[in-house]
């Protein structure tokens, strides 16, 4: 029990003290992938969603896949799945949700998993995609089964990896969080807290310098000079997450599902806010109890991996990937 708590201080300890700026659009990071823009409307405003598109490298088998980030996460996070995808024959779309990375950030925007599905599907429509294989990790899983509930026509198959919003943590305890106190919280967001964050929950307390990048791409934003966007979108983000679970709604899930789970991941969300931060359930033990809730669906353990497996151990995670996207 020890090990982990001096692991991270010494990996923090080499944290750098400040982040390079990289825009609020990230508009100084690199993708892995040309960046496509998709521009349309959205609460009476103009929006412009980035994605990626991602030809087959191999001989195509007329599947598309579309990968879906999570809070901490960017496109650019699922540059290693998209290769291997593409690789084996499908077309990968990713995109960058409204509110994050290189998409826009709309003042007084009204987040809702509702409205972000929406637009998705929208980019999709625009891509002429028709029926997609889903995957979400984290964020990107709530808004996976969102979409999937509202579209299930479009879903061909769904496939959640580490996801958030599988237990109702305010109801499990965590004290609801105003807007003010969301961006309070912000305020003090920056690489070191990024890093610690990550490295206790993600990564289990093991740091390795390939997750610095990922580290960077976000405190990149924040530190910016208009970063004060990016800390009012996150904050209206964690919002929407705390305040809109989809657990209650699983069963309604009616095309193929597996869940894709690391199991040393430690993320409950704001679960540390809670009187008993013990009664509110990590991502690992939530997963346990949703998979018996979720007609017909596959629970894929992933030992000694936490909230990111698919940045943790690429190689494991699309082994274990290509299992389930296989024929049954």
């Amino acid at each position: 029990m020890k090990r982990v708590p001096l692991l991270i201080a010494a990996a923090l300890a080499a944290s750098p003290a400040a982040a390079e700026t990289l825009g609020a659009n990230l508009e100084h990071f690199d993708y892995p992938y040309p960046v496509r823009w998709f521009d349309t409307e959205s609460q009476g405003g103009a929006v412009r969603m980035a994605y990626l598109d991602v030809a087959p490298t191999a001989a195509a088998n007329g599947r598309t896949i579309v990968l879906l980030h999570g809070k901490n996460f960017c496109a650019a996070t699922w540059g290693e799945t998209a290769r291997a995808l593409a690789a084996t024959g499908y077309r990968v779309i990713v995109p960058d949700q409204i509110g994050f990375c290189k998409s826009s950030k709309p003042a007084g925007y009204q987040y809702s998993f509702h409205s972000l599905a929406e637009l998705t599907r929208r980019l999709l429509d625009r891509a002429g995609a028709g029926a997609v294989t889903l995957i979400g990790h984290s964020t990107g899983g709530m808004l996976a089964v969102r979409f999937a509930l509202l579209h299930p026509d479009r879903v061909s198959q769904l496939v959640l990896v580490n996801p958030l919003g599988l237990n109702d943590t305010l109801a499990e305890g965590v004290p609801y969080a105003d807007l003010g106190t969301l961006r309070a919280e912000e305020a003090k967001t920056d690489a070191r807290s990024i890093k610690a964050y990550q490295l206790r929950n993600y990564y289990h307390g093991e740091w390795r310098p390939a997750y610095d990048r990922w580290v960077a791409m976000l405190a990149g934003q924040y530190a910016s000079p208009n970063g004060d966007i990016v800390r009012e979108a996150q904050a209206r983000l964690s919002d929407m997450i705390q305040t809109q679970p989809v657990a209650a709604e699983l069963p309604r899930l009616t095309m193929p599902t597996a869940l894709i789970i690391g199991q040393r991941d430690l993320t409950a969300f704001r679960g540390g806010t809670a009187p008993d931060p013990a009664q509110v359930r990590t991502v690992p033990q939530a997963a346990e109890d949703a998979v018996k809730h979720i007609p017909g669906a596959r629970l894929v353990r992933l030992d000694g991996l936490g909230h990111s497996p698919q940045v943790e151990d690429p190689a494991r995670f699309q082994r274990a990937l290509a299992e389930v996207l296989a024929p049954r």
